[in-house]
């Protein structure tokens, strides 16, 4: 077994034990302790270091493709909810189609 094959063994297994909120918490608490030791700015500067690299690995116009990507996939979901939205009566129509009639 490989030390990756183990990591991911492990990382499973923990997963199933304490669920995706035990990563959240834990997370925000090295986030936390990094930003106390190292500065707010900190995060900036790993940011503009991690951005120059992915420009370098993929190009100039990868975030602006991804950028694209991302609101098409936006643009699409708010088609979708409203097409939904257009099948079905709203909950106001739904009640008054329901009242007796009689009065």
């Amino acid at each position: 077994m490989t030390v990756a094959e183990a990591g991911r063994m492990g990382g499973r297994l923990v997963s199933e034990k304490y669920g995706p909120e035990f990563y959240e918490k834990i997370g925000k608490k090295g986030g936390s302790s990094t930003a106390t030791k190292y500065g707010p700015e900190f995060f900036g500067r790993i940011g503009k270091k991690g951005g120059k690299a992915v420009t370098a690995k993929y190009g100039p116009g990868h975030f602006e493709r991804i950028g694209r990507k991302g609101g098409q996939k936006v643009a699409d979901l708010i088609e979708r909810a409203k097409a939904l939205e257009n099948e079905r009566p709203h909950p106001v129509e739904r009640a008054e189609e329901e009242e007796p009639t009689g009065r």
